[in-house]
């Protein structure tokens, strides 16, 4: 047999070998994806760092209700709306709360802030290792400079509460220095354009040093919704995909960059942290496809259409609608809807943001429509996220690493918690083997 043809044998067979008739996990009882019957996400864990709320039980059933997101307790809301009335950046603010579980007063957080600054600079080493690590996809660069900081760590092994929070602050300090270092490395490499290594200012704010260090000029206006950006996205509850891969590696007692790196391994898919990218690409194909952007009918048809997998990539989603919690309302898309539209303004968009909001408020009629009243959809935070980086200038390459960027702040909260509460166990679920045992044939009767 020709050894090209192996591949093909094995994948083949692999084929078959992954079929598993659908009916058995109900015979079992297995919830696929760690969902109940209901939507509902299997109970796992307990944590006290955020809560994601959509919906309340009754005994009828789930109650669907605006969506709320708390961080230590806080409603988001109360903490965006308090933010933007004093006219002040958070994330560090935020980034203090979800680590500390307290909210700081002026003098600790002047402290902390200037303990991410003096972190965010990287070594010289650190920088000629990311300039050798071309390539096209910016958060596989930024897993491998995660894995990489192991190297430079001192104690990279120790798992005590003191150790992990100094690794965790050092995480969050650099991640916007390798995200803007390595999109200029890829943009030069690529599209050769010039390269540019800006050393982070210590007088900024982490959202100002990223914006200054990936594109130099910024407005205020920019930087101000880039913070509240990463204070929207820097914790959602333990059940995400890629904050729950955190804690199951961190049950093992692995190392805070191994662990960090799964996470960023999980963000990096379209189902998760990808989706903004997603909604970008649809809205620009809408775009195109509808010639009349106030035209309710025309809209309808072709919504439907892709509902029905007939239409854009046939795969029957509308891309930012929809969330496997929130029913009536993603607070975080909300606060963005309402933030977004002063840089609307600023940037002259207000044409395509009226062409967005409509077609969010005809997506969410139509899938009712087509698909029945049995599950309640709104839209998410990947809806507005993508079309407000794109307004403020920033390429599609950075957009799931910016998600990596807020959510560094949860992840390590997550982690740390992960390793000291009492009665914490390494996560270990069951699988059911479906298959007849069959007895083993000596090679030469095959």
């Amino acid at each position: 047999m020709k050894k090209e043809y192996i591949v093909y044998k094995l994948s083949e067979c692999a084929k078959q070998a992954c079929r598993i008739d659908n009916s058995l996990f109900t015979s079992y009882n297995v919830k696929r994806g760690l969902r109940n019957e209901d939507g509902t996400g299997v109970l796992v864990g307990l944590t006290k760092i955020g809560n994601v709320v959509g919906y309340e039980k009754t005994e009828e059933g789930l109650k669907p209700i605006p969506g709320k997101l708390f961080y230590r307790g806080y409603d988001l809301d109360d903490i965006v709306h308090a933010l933007l009335k004093e006219k002040r950046f958070g994330f560090e603010e935020v980034a203090y709360l979800l680590l500390s579980g307290e909210l700081p007063d002026k003098e600790q957080l002047a402290s902390f802030k200037e303990l991410i600054n003096d972190n965010m600079p990287l070594d010289k080493k650190t920088t000629m290792n990311i300039i050798d690590l071309e390539g096209h996809n910016i958060m596989n660069i930024l897993a491998r400079s995660v894995l990489e900081m192991y190297t430079f760590d001192p104690n990279p092994d120790d798992i005590s509460r003191d150790n992990l929070m100094r690794q965790s602050i050092e995480l969050i300090s650099k991640f916007p220095t390798v995200i803007a270092y390595a999109y200029s490395i890829y943009r030069h490499s690529t599209h050769g354009r010039s390269l540019h290594i800006r050393y982070p200012d210590e007088k900024l704010s982490l959202a100002e040093n990223f914006l200054y260090m990936i594109k130099k000029d910024y407005t205020p206006l920019e930087a101000r919704m880039l913070d509240l950006l990463l204070v929207l996205q820097a914790e959602h509850g333990g059940g995400n995909n890629s904050t729950f891969t955190v804690r199951v590696t961190s049950s093992t007692r692995t190392d805070t960059y191994s662990s960090i790196a799964a996470g960023i391994g999980s963000l990096k898919g379209p189902l998760h942290g990808g989706a903004n990218i997603q909604v970008v690409k649809m809205f620009h194909h809408l775009k195109e496809a509808i010639s009349d952007w106030t035209n309710v009918d025309e809209i309808d048809t072709y919504l439907t259409r892709m509902l029905n997998k007939e239409a854009y990539d046939k795969s029957g989603l509308i891309y930012g609608i929809g969330h496997a919690v929130y029913t009536i309302s993603d607070p975080r898309a909300v606060l963005l809807k309402e933030l977004a539209s002063e840089l609307v303004a600023e940037k002259g968009c207000e044409k395509e943001f009226a062409f967005l909001e409509l077609i969010e408020k005809r997506a969410i009629a139509c899938f009712k429509k087509v698909k029945g009243d049995k599950k309640k959809v709104c839209s998410n935070v990947d809806f507005y996220s993508g079309f407000i980086y794109e307004m403020m200038g920033l390429p599609h390459e950075i957009y799931t690493p910016l998600f990596a960027m807020a959510r560094i702040v949860g992840w390590t909260a997550h982690r740390i918690e992960e390793l000291h509460f009492d009665g914490r166990r390494i996560i270990r679920p069951a699988y059911k083997n479906v298959l007849n045992e069959v007895p083993y044939k000596p090679i030469s009767e095959r």
